[in-house]
């Protein structure tokens, strides 16, 4: 009796599931606000340099005079100013501006505001921001070994933990050299804060619900997160009680050691088969169900013969990948198609401002169509195929974003928010499946044997490219069309990565590294499944592994060498 089976009678679709759901929820939740918090801490508000005769003048007035000076209005500095009856005399001032005024967005005073980091010193947020896509390299990494060596359970604790110091000690960051080495701590629970618990989850779930129980709760979580992040920043009215409110969220996840089960598949791996049992004793008496006994023996010695046949196996390992040139090609590109796919997500997912509305506003709309992105993805995936649909959302993304760009090049449209949100928000829409799709994409074309790690290796790359985002959004200061100019140009070449590689719906996908190399051997650029003729109904072709056919081979010879020694002794 495989893990599979056994899991059916423990109950794969109970309570103790609905509660797992319910974390996984939680965790998409604070991963959420933790993401978004850089962004949020940094907003810049409007602002102008300080002069004492407009100390008492309304925001409008002050825009007024210093309207004239157009988009270097906010570091300019005036040596004297003359009120006149109509119009204003001012006198420019060559002394650098190290005071200003500013008109606060629904209230909230950000980082870059009380530590004054606007005009000549407002490179160093973003340094502190590549920082924590560093750090999220480093951690993507360390807590993904963690996992394999302490558990899931409490790799997930700890990453989130790191993510609770991290934004906790930056609440006291002064400096710009305190700044980036507590996010680069806090960007170590980046990612691996969230994917962990989905492994975990994915484990224990029946398979008839992953897609829909899973996508819908993740679905609304981080839309959810998307919601509340920037509302929830107007409440504190503070960045740096609005990232203790982000810290503590964190720290809650301390108490999933108590209720969440360690994965019975990575206690197995680490030939602790009794600790595997316990936790599905455990799973079957919170689901109410009663298992036999004989049932938990019968699953104690598939484990043992699966163990047995492991060991007379090579391994697989990472660099398997590049041995043949099939798989070589296969695996290089679409971990660079995903690399550059995460650079425009998280680029576009974060790039709120300059849009003609307040970016809290902005980031609440961007929050609302992630939803609608995982629809349309799912129906557009029955009907095209993989493939197709990856390579038609970056394509139109990549042409939104052209066109946004342009919008941003013409001054006149620039104040048009209706007209910049026209392109913004199906942009945001269309990156969000382009992520979601890739990433599918990626783990369906690694073969089994080394997917975890060449997923692994996928989310480095994807972070070591994110590093530069927070570089490519202040460009935007400075050139308002530059980001999305340069994300057209990104998008489009991870469109014709697309096509390089092989379809992967209605397809058995590879299990073996023999298996990666074969398949799609042969395609050609536009082999798309909605083109081809279809064959047998439109879910993906399941593959039976070949290590479960060789272990019921074994099995069977152990079973018949018992039956003739059984004959041997009557």
């Amino acid at each position: 009796m495989d893990f599979d089976k056994i899991l059916v009678k423990c109950g794969d679709a109970g309570r103790y599931q609905c509660l797992m759901l319910l974390l996984l929820g939680y965790i998409a939740f604070t991963s959420t606000v933790h993401y978004y918090s850089q962004n949020i801490i940094g907003f810049v508000p409007k602002h102008w340099c300080y002069h004492e005769q407009l100390a008492n003048r309304s925001h409008e007035e002050i825009a007024a005079i210093y309207a004239r000076f157009g988009k270097a209005a906010s570091c300019t500095r005036l040596e004297k100013i003359e009120f006149l009856d109509e119009g204003y005399n001012l006198t420019l001032s060559s002394e650098r501006c190290d005071r200003w005024i500013y008109k606060y967005d629904y209230g909230f005073r950000s980082m870059n505001v009380e530590l004054n980091w606007v005009c000549e010193d407002a490179y160093k947020a973003r340094i502190g921001q590549s920082l924590f896509f560093l750090g999220s390299l480093v951690g993507t990494f360390s807590f993904g070994m963690l996992g394999d060596k302490v558990g899931r359970v409490r790799a997930v604790i700890l990453a989130n933990q790191c993510g609770f110091v991290g934004d906790f000690l930056t609440t006291y960051a002064t400096n710009l050299a305190q700044f980036s080495a507590f996010r680069c701590i806090s960007g170590l629970a980046a990612t691996a804060n969230y994917y962990l618990m989905f492994i975990l989850v994915l484990e224990y779930l029946a398979p008839k619900l992953r897609n829909l129980a899973i996508s819908g709760t993740l679905g609304f979580c981080f839309c959810l997160g998307g919601l509340v992040a920037p509302w929830l920043s107007v409440l504190a009215g503070n960045w740096r009680i609005y990232l203790t409110f982000s810290a503590l969220l964190q720290l809650v996840v301390a108490l999933f050691y108590f209720v969440v089960q360690e994965s019975a598949q990575w206690l197995i791996t680490r030939n602790n088969v009794e600790g595997a049992i316990a936790r599905l004793k455990h799973i079957a008496h919170f689901n109410g169900r009663q298992v036999p006994a004989a049932d938990f023996e019968a699953f104690r010695q598939n484990c043992i013969a699966k163990q047995k046949l492991e060991n007379h196996q090579q391994k697989a390992r990472l660099f398997d990948l590049l041995r043949t040139p099939h798989l070589r090609k296969t695996s290089l590109v679409v971990i660079f198609t995903f690399m550059l796919t995460a650079l425009g997500f998280n680029t576009i997912s974060r790039n709120v401002e300059g849009l003609g509305l307040s970016p809290f506003v902005v980031f609440s709309l961007f929050a609302v169509v992630v939803p609608p992105s995982g629809i349309l993805q799912g129906l557009l995936q029955s009907r095209l195929g993989r493939k197709a649909t990856n390579f038609l959302a970056l394509l139109c993304t990549s042409l939104l974003s052209c066109a946004l760009g342009v919008a941003l090049s013409n001054e006149g449209a620039q104040h048009n928010a209706t007209l910049l949100l026209a392109f913004a928000l199906p942009t945001r829409l269309g990156i969000s499946m382009c992520y979601t799709l890739t990433s599918q994409y990626t783990s369906e074309l690694l073969p089994t044997c080394v997917r975890s790690r060449g997923m692994a290796t996928a989310h480095l790359a994807a972070a070591a490219a994110s590093f530069t985002s927070p570089y490519l959004i202040h460009l935007g200061s400075i050139m308002a069309a530059g980001p999305p100019l340069i994300l057209t140009v990104v998008l489009l070449t991870a469109a014709g990565c697309t096509l390089l590689l092989p379809e992967t719906n209605n397809r058995q996908l590879p299990i073996t590294l023999e298996d990666g190399e074969s398949f799609g051997k042969g395609e050609s650029l536009f082999a798309f499944d909605c083109w081809q003729r279809r064959r047998g109904n439109d879910d993906d072709v399941l593959k039976q592994p070949t290590e479960e056919l060789k272990l019921n081979a074994l099995n069977s010879v152990r079973g018949n060498a018992e039956a003739a020694e059984t004959e041997a002794e009557v």
